[in-house]
Formats: C-alpha cells, sequence, structure tokens
C-alpha cells in the first residue's frame, strides 16, 4: 500500500446482524435451509461495493477486506471474566448462515480475515494503523461506537444503512468529546452490550464534561476528591480502578498480530463464474441477475457451487445484543416463526400477535425509579421498547409530558406517570409528594430521573424503539435532549404497504381492528367530551395506565405483524430510503420554525380589509341589494333566483349550490358577480387562514412551527399543518406579499432552492418522449419548444400567447386535464382545446402509450408505482361507474409522476443534513414546499452553500434511478421568502 491509496474495512460481524434483520425469514427453496441472513449480507455488500465505485460520494477503495470476530474468548476475557458474560444465545436458524457468509465472501473474492484470541475491532485497529503509516486513507463500515476511538482526519466511520460519514467533528457532535477521548469517556460510561462495568451514576453527558474539565481520564481519577457533586466524587474514588479495568477493555489493539498482510488486501473485480455460482447455489435470482448484468457474465452458463454448510459457528458472530438496526434481538423476538415460509410466517405473526389477549388491567403503573430502571433492563434483554408519550397538547412544540408508556412483549406494558394531578390548580411539574394530600394522585417519580434512565435506552443501538406516528414523540424527546435511535414506525410501514385513498387511514385504532381484530379505548373513552371533559392529566392515573400501556401493547403487535410484509412484498427499500430516515430530518425541522415578522402580517391584515370591503360595495352594486358574500344561502338566492343565472342547482337540503366550481364556471362565462365574489372568497380566506391567523402561531422568538404529515396522501407528497404553510398562492399577488412576512433573522438570508419543471422531466423520461427530452438536455425553454412542436411555429419571436397555451397543455397533461377544463383555463372554445389535446398526443405519441400502460397495469395489479417502487394504490380502478372510474384512472397517471417527484425531494431532505455539515456549513433546512426547499443561511456562506444544496437535489435520484433528462435547481437567498422565490 501507498500514498493516496484507500483501505475499506467492512465490520463483517455487524453486516450479519444488519442483514439478518433486514429482510423477513427467508429458506432455499430446494432444501429449506435458512439463508436470510446470507441474501441479506451479499446484498449489502454488493450494494456497497458498487455505489464506492462512485467517485461523486467519495474515494473509491484501493484495497478491501471483511474482517471477522472469531471466538467468544478473548485475552480481554482473561482481563475481565464477566466480559460479554451477559450475551445470550443466538436464533437457530442463525447458526448455519456463519459459514455460508464466510463463503460469500470469498465468492465475492475479498479477503475473510478472523483472529482466534482477538476481536474484528483489533484487525480493524491494526489495519488501520498499518494504511496510516503507508500514507493510505481508511475508512471503516461499522456504526459501532467502539471504532470511533480510530477516526481521525483520514480514517472516517461510514454508517452504510443510515449512509452517513463520521469523522472527528461528527464524533464529538455525537459525544462531545473528539476520538481521542472516547476510549476514556467509554471507560467512565461502561457499556452495557460488553459488559464493560465503566463509573455507575456517569453517562456519556457527564463523562464529556468532566474530560472536558480534566482532560483525561487519568488526571480526573487523580483529581476526583476535588469534585463537588459529593455522589459524583463518592463513585469516582470508589470506583477507580474499575474505570481503569474498563479503559483496558475498551482500547482496541493496534499490535495484533497480522496473518494476512496490508498489501494482500488489494481490490479486484470478482471472478463472475465463481461468484454467480454462489449466489445461483443459494437461489438467489435477483442479485445473480444484477451481478451477470454488471460483470458480463451469461448467468445461464454457470452451474451452482457446490457450497458447504457445514462449518465452525463462531461466538461473537452470534452476540445478539450487537448493536444493529434493527436490534437482533427485537427480530428474534418471533423465535420459532423465522423458520416458516412466507406465507405461513405472516399467519403465524398475525396469531403470535394476538395469542396474548388485551387485558388492560395487567399493564404496570411505574411509580418509583428502581422499578422503571427494571424495565428500562427488560427492554434492552427484549431488543425492542414500543413507546408513547402522553401530553397535554396535540402539538409537539407546546407539549408537556404528562407521562409515557411501553412495552416489551405482546401483553406487557407500562405506564410512567409524571405529571398528573386530580385538580386544576396544582402545579403539574410538583416533585412526588407536594399536593398529595388534596390530589391524591400518589408518588410519581420526578421528570430529570425519568428523562436520565429512558435517555440511554432510547438512544442505544441495541434496541429497537417503534412508535406509531413516532415524529410527535421524537419531537418531545428531542426538546428533552433524547434523539430516539434506532427505530420503527408502525404509521409509516403501513403507509409504505398500503398508500391508498380508499382505506381508512394509517391511524393506530384503524389498523388494530383491520389487523389485530381489537378496538382500542379512544381518548374520548378516557376524558370523556363536552362539558363534562377532563384534562389527561386529571384523569385517573389507573384509566391513564389502561390507555397508555394499551397504546404500546397494540403498536408493538402491529410491528410484529407488519414489518415482515416490506420484504416480503417488495417495499423494505420504499421504507429504509424514504420514510424511516426522512422522520428525524422532519423532526428538526420542524423543531427549527421559520421566522415571521408580525408588523407586516398586521399591515396585510388592514390592508386585504380594506380590498374585501370594496369588494362587498362592487358585489352589493351588481346584485342590485345589500347581502352577505359569505351566506352560500343568500348567495345562491341572489345568483339563481333574483339574476336567473344558468347552471343552478339545487343541494339536497334544497338550497343552490355555490361552491366554487359553480362560480369559477359562471365567472369564466363572463358573469361579473361571481368573478367578485371568487376574488372576495380568496382574499377573506387568506386573511383568516393566513394575516390573521399566523401571528398566534408564533412563539417567543417570533418563529412559526409548521407540522408535516408524512402518511396523508397516496402519493408519497408531505402536507403540512398547523399552519398549513405548503398551500399560500404563489400566482397571485395576496400570496407573494403574505410570502414577504417570512423572513431572515439578523445576519442571515433565507435561501429558497426549487426543482425547475420537475414533474414535466420526469413525464419526459417515463413516456421517453425524444423531442422533450432533447430540449431539457438542451436546456432549452420546455413551453416554447412544445409549442414549437405542436403548431409548427419557430421558437425564435414566439408568440407569448402560443407558448402560453403549451405551457397550460404541458402542466394540465400531468394532471389528465379534459378539454372543458383546458377550455376554462385559456378561454377559448371546448372544441378547439380538445383539438389541442389530440395534437399534442399526436405529437408526442410516447404519453398516450405512458397513459395506457399505466391504466393497464393498474387495472391488473390495482397500483401503480414510481420510479422508487412506491405503490399507490387504487383498488376501485374497476368501478362500475364511469365518471368514479375516470377520476382514478386519471389520479393513477399522474401518481407515478408526482409520487416519483415527491420521492426524489425526500431523498434530497434525507441527504442535505450531511452534505451540508461535510461542507462545513451552518445552514439549516426549514420549510418543505412541495417542489421547494427552504433554508436559513448565514449571509457569508451563501455563496458557499448554493452549489451544495443544488448538487443534493440535483443528484438525488441516482443511484437508484438513472434519469435520462437533467434535473435543474433554481435557488436564490434574500431577506424574505417571497423575494428569494
Amino acid at each position: 500500500m501507498q500514498k493516496g491509496d484507500h483501505l475499506f474495512l467492512v465490520d463483517g460481524s455487524a453486516y450479519i446482524f444488519r442483514a439478518y434483520h433486514a429482510l423477513p425469514p427467508l429458506t432455499r427453496k430446494s432444501d429449506g435451509l435458512p439463508v436470510g441472513a446470507v441474501a441479506g449480507f451479499c446484498n449489502m455488500l454488493w450494494k456497497l461495493i458498487e455505489e464506492s465505485r462512485d467517485t461523486s460520494v467519495g474515494v473509491a477503495p484501493t484495497h478491501f477486506a471483511v474482517i471477522f470476530d472469531h471466538s467468544a474468548s478473548t485475552f480481554r476475557n482473561d482481563l475481565y471474566s464477566e466480559y460479554k458474560a451477559n450475551r445470550s444465545a443466538p436464533p437457530e436458524d442463525l447458526r448455519p448462515q456463519f459459514p455460508l457468509i464466510r463463503e460469500a465472501v470469498r465468492a465475492f473474492d475479498l479477503p475473510c480475515i478472523e483472529k482466534q484470541g482477538f476481536e474484528a475491532d483489533d484487525l480493524i485497529a491494526t489495519y488501520t494503523r498499518e494504511a496510516l503509516a503507508a500514507g493510505g486513507d481508511v475508512t471503516i463500515v461499522s456504526s459501532d461506537k467502539d471504532l470511533m476511538q480510530l477516526v481521525g482526519p483520514c480514517v472516517t466511520l461510514y454508517d452504510q444503512m443510515k449512509d452517513k460519514r463520521l469523522g472527528p467533528d461528527e464524533v464529538k457532535e455525537k459525544f462531545g468529546v473528539y476520538p481521542d477521548k472516547m476510549i476514556d469517556l467509554q471507560a467512565l460510561c461502561g457499556d452495557t452490550s460488553d459488559n464493560v462495568p465503566g463509573v455507575p451514576g456517569i453517562g456519556a453527558k457527564t463523562a464529556a464534561q468532566l474530560l472536558e474539565e480534566y482532560g483525561t481520564l487519568e488526571a480526573l481519577l487523580e483529581r476526583a476528591g476535588e469534585i463537588k457533586q459529593a455522589k459524583r466524587r463518592e463513585n469516582l474514588l470508589a470506583y477507580a480502578e474499575q474505570a481503569r479495568l474498563s479503559k483496558r477493555l475498551v482500547t482496541l489493539d493496534q499490535n495484533t498480530p497480522l496473518d494476512v498482510p496490508l498489501d494482500d488486501l488489494f481490490i479486484h473485480e470478482p471472478d463472475g463464474e465463481k461468484l454467480i455460482g454462489f449466489l445461483k447455489a443459494m437461489e438467489f435470482t435477483t442479485l445473480t441477475r444484477r451481478v451477470s448484468g454488471r460483470l458480463g457474465t451469461d448467468a445461464s452458463a454457470v452451474e451452482a457451487a457446490a457450497v458447504e454448510v457445514d462449518g465452525p459457528v463462531h461466538g461473537p458472530d452470534l452476540d445478539p445484543d450487537y448493536p444493529v438496526e434493527p436490534a437482533a434481538k427485537a427480530a428474534s423476538a418471533n423465535g420459532a416463526l423465522l423458520a416458516l415460509s412466507p406465507k405461513a410466517h405472516s399467519q403465524a405473526l398475525l396469531e403470535a400477535a394476538l395469542a396474548s389477549s388485551f387485558d388492560l388491567s395487567a399493564y404496570d403503573t411505574v411509580r418509583d425509579a428502581a422499578t422503571l430502571a427494571a424495565w428500562m433492563v427488560e427492554a434492552r434483554d427484549a431488543g425492542v421498547m414500543a413507546f408513547d408519550v402522553e401530553t397535554d397538547s396535540l402539538t409537539a412544540m407546546n407539549a408537556r409530558l404528562i407521562g409515557l408508556s411501553f412495552a416489551t412483549r405482546p401483553g406487557r406494558a407500562a405506564y410512567v406517570p409524571i405529571g398528573h394531578s386530580s385538580s386544576e390548580t396544582r402545579d403539574l411539574w410538583a416533585e412526588p409528594g407536594e399536593g398529595e394530600a388534596e390530589g391524591g394522585v400518589g408518588p410519581q417519580i420526578p421528570l430529570d430521573e425519568v428523562l436520565a434512565l429512558l435517555k440511554p435506552v432510547l438512544e442505544d443501538p441495541a434496541v429497537l424503539k417503534v412508535g406509531h406516528n413516532l415524529k410527535y414523540d421524537y419531537l418531545v424527546m428531542l426538546e428533552h435532549g433524547i434523539a430516539i435511535a434506532p427505530f420503527d414506525d408502525t404509521m409509516l410501514i403501513s403507509y409504505a404497504l398500503d398508500a391508498s385513498s380508499s382505506l381508512d387511514g394509517h391511524g393506530m385504532d384503524e389498523l388494530s381492528e383491520r389487523y389485530l381484530g381489537h378496538k382500542p379505548m379512544t381518548y374520548k373513552d378516557l376524558c370523556g367530551s363536552g362539558k363534562s371533559r377532563k384534562e389527561l392529566a386529571h384523569c385517573s392515573i389507573e384509566s391513564v395506565t389502561h390507555y397508555a400501556g394499551e397504546d404500546a401493547d397494540v403498536t408493538l403487535r402491529l410491528w410484529r405483524v407488519l414489518k415482515p410484509r416490506l420484504a416480503a412484498e417488495g417495499l423494505a427499500a420504499v421504507y429504509e430510503r424514504l420514510e424511516r430516515p426522512l422522520m428525524p430530518v422532519l423532526a428538526r425541522m420542524e423543531q427549527r420554525g421559520i421566522r415571521a415578522d408580525r408588523d407586516i402580517l398586521s399591515r396585510l391584515s388592514g390592508r386585504f380589509a380594506q380590498k374585501a370591503a370594496a369588494l362587498e360595495a362592487e358585489i352589493s352594486d351588481y346584485a342590485g341589494e345589500s347581502f352577505n358574500p359569505g351566506s352560500p344561502k343568500q348567495l345562491g338566492e341572489i345568483l339563481f333566483g333574483k339574476l336567473g343565472l344558468p347552471g343552478g342547482k339545487k343541494t339536497k337540503t334544497g338550497q343552490w349550490s355555490t361552491d366554487a366550481k359553480v362560480l369559477e364556471d359562471l365567472a369564466a362565462e363572463g358573469h361579473e358577480l361571481p368573478r367578485r365574489i371568487v376574488d372576495w372568497r380568496q382574499l377573506t380566506k387568506l386573511k383568516g387562514t393566513y394575516t390573521d391567523a399566523l401571528p398566534t402561531y408564533m412563539d417567543a422568538n417570533a418563529r412559526i412551527h409548521t407540522s408535516y404529515s408524512m402518511a396523508s396522501t397516496t402519493t408519497g407528497r408531505l402536507s403540512s399543518s398547523e399552519p398549513n404553510l405548503q398551500n399560500i398562492p404563489v400566482r397571485t399577488e395576496e400570496g407573494r406579499a403574505i410570502r414577504t412576512a417570512f423572513v431572515a433573522p439578523e445576519g442571515k438570508r433565507l435561501l429558497s432552492a426549487d426543482y425547475s419543471q420537475i414533474e414535466l422531466r420526469i413525464l419526459a423520461h417515463m413516456a421517453d418522449i425524444p423531442q422533450l427530452k432533447a430540449a431539457f438536455q438542451r436546456g432549452e425553454d420546455i413551453h416554447a419548444r412544445t409549442a414549437s412542436e405542436m403548431f409548427g411555429v419557430p421558437v425564435e419571436g414566439m408568440d407569448p400567447s402560443v407558448r402560453r397555451r403549451a405551457k397550460a397543455i404541458n402542466f394540465g397533461i400531468v394532471y389528465g386535464i379534459s378539454a372543458f377544463g383546458l377550455a376554462n383555463q385559456l378561454s377559448i372554445p371546448r372544441e378547439e382545446a380538445g383539438l389541442y389535446i389530440r395534437r399534442y398526443f399526436e405529437r408526442f405519441p410516447g404519453i398516450r402509450g405512458y397513459m395506457d400502460e399505466t391504466k393497464a397495469f393498474c387495472r391488473d395489479k390495482g397500483y401503480v408505482e414510481t420510479l422508487f417502487g412506491r405503490r399507490a394504490h387504487y383498488p376501485d380502478i374497476r368501478h362500475s361507474n364511469p365518471s368514479v372510474r375516470a377520476a382514478l384512472e386519471r389520479a393513477a397517471i399522474n401518481a407515478p409522476i408526482q409520487g416519483t417527484a415527491a420521492d426524489i425531494i425526500r431523498r434530497a431532505m434525507i441527504r442535505m443534513e450531511a452534505a451540508l455539515a461535510a461542507a462545513g456549513l451552518s445552514a439549516k433546512m426549514l420549510l418543505q414546499v412541495h417542489d421547494e426547499l427552504i433554508f436559513e443561511v448565514e449571509e457569508d456562506e451563501v455563496e458557499a452553500t448554493i452549489p451544495v444544496i443544488r448538487g443534493v437535489m440535483e443528484g438525488a435520484a441516482a443511484p437508484v434511478v438513472e434519469l435520462s433528462v437533467p434535473l435543474v435547481v433554481d435557488a436564490r437567498a434574500a431577506l424574505n421568502w417571497d423575494e428569494a422565490h
């Protein structure tokens, strides 16, 4: 190895458990051999190799090795006999897969390295030291915190599952110390998964503070008597030797004898026949096809290799406590179910989820720290914990914790009351015992003690946290300094599986009835309604225990039923790439909020009121009398009774319909009164919804925190509420004026980055329209090019009205516009509009072909797919009602286009924070408005930030999807949102 070379070291033992739980139980069809972990391992390894060739995301490796643990006994066991003594036996179906996984590495022609008496981490540390001495760089593929002590200027830790790279600054951000102090930090904290004792009562945050003050563990222990906090001082003095032992246990051996020299790790192309032979022997059809295509090897000409399945089974590889995501124990909680076929497995999971009845009285109320600590031990043993918070607000940013619940297995759940009282006047945050004489609520654990016990588990990578609509709980805990990880969200799993407008939704109650046949207790059942409604904090703790414990219990059972379906139905990638990683990104955006100017909003409210009053006067003049334009009844009588305008229809109540479509149709026919009503409605809606309401959402720093829903649309688009910041109109003067009220703080700028015509670009790619693809590739005005193609006029000197017609058709086609709709939009006869649409299809036949193929696919499958595999379900696509059927067909045609655009911006958002951090930029993502992202940027970083943001957004589709047209992002920074857009 020489200067400039790059060594990749894969933590193979971590890979095993991530692979094992990334897929549902999988057996080889020919003989029933369990191969799920082998399949996951091979897919992850192939993906890593392929992605590492893309130098745009890093430096391609010149050297590569996969490192495994060898045996349970190492030199650390000689130092401390209890080292890793708390680890239990592995799942039975995983044991025979260990030798197969090592065989897989050899089939990839990669060094497969392990050494008796040493852990994989020691080998990784030694190879890292040698590579640095030779002048090379190192990427360690792992998320294990034990390896963070190796991170440095030329050493990066890469978490492949999260696509996250950790350098020294990221380690500092995560643990509060730089890598050179990670050994001392771990020695102080200890490690429950490895049974490293540490110093009792000292967590990562405290350890970081102590090391910041005293420098090293040795200096801290020497001066422990100076520490003012009595308990901390006593523990450090009493457990000094235990801390020194812990340091020896967590320090990696960088001088491990190497049986395979560093230079022998040089990477080369795998032998196609050898690799394909192994994959065929495992019966991995899809991966075989990918590999054969990439290597140019004819898979049909290669025979399946003879692979031995009997071999040594090494201890640490079987460790179910290994830090993985999802956690190892979580998936193995289904026990013997893992050996069943996919169909039998799904049914067995359902039966297992229902096996324990919902006995609400069996849930525990946790009233003391010792009991809560015991529950946290149980959660660690289970490897999975359903989690739910109870608060006094539906808005996470304003919520105060009343209590929280968790479940570790079906029927086993608990509730921790924190802020209960039995009177309206009692302080909800009183210490236990205060007011109990009159309140009688019993003891409650102080909030800070609850958080101190919860934090290590909620952030423990070896414990999977499961929630439903977890973004709310995540944000509440984030406000308390806790970042929940790793996690699963049953709402998002359900959404990835069944995004459909025909379902009742993805709420926990609906899913419980649908999948578990159980109707949970509702909030109304608990707190009542109307005048008798009580606040949650004033409900009896016993009843809240039943309610909250059931929520956690139901969530855990839903997870056991729904999670295996992701892989079985080919939707795991959708959940892992587009849903789960976006949730914490959105939570942080919501927490940041965006600043607004109260004075601007006040002035706009006054202006809108004046304009509305002027419109009301005009309306009265046109009507010939005064009336309330906001009254549908009075308006209907004026329009269709008094004035006799055409098109009047009465509703079931006998009242004239005056909905928006009726008024817009009348306005399009030249009637002035309906036109003024439409204008008045729009203006008063803007005033009521935005300029009057937005100040009520401001916090003490004049920032507004919207809430994003991830599972409310069929296509994957996000929606915004409380307040809705996505529907502020941008095409009207008033809407743009409202956007001027969203401002940057002093010294900063708001930066808007907006995809240019992304849905048209996706349409050009998906429908394979040569003219449009060529125009996009040349950077032409796409609407002018369309007009030129349709109407035979040159682009140069084109009449703007001709371009406007083409623009209306371009965008209208994406949404299945009709001749009637286009006629209204362009104010032309319906026949002429129909001619334009027919000419469009004649000129671009690929669009008609795309539409027909999409409808046929949907009629056959019941769903359509985006380019990323997201499914939008339309089970009623064959409806007997022609109008219903036509509407569903239009939606099915649009969904892959709009959904792919939504997927692309999701991928951009998921990647954005890491890209900005890697570039050393402080920009913060604040809002997502369909195809636009809004950032808050330091004034002097604007020029450096724009290229990074644009690069992430324009490259968001790759490498999963290679578009045949470029994505283009317009980016601009200004003092307010309107100027930046």
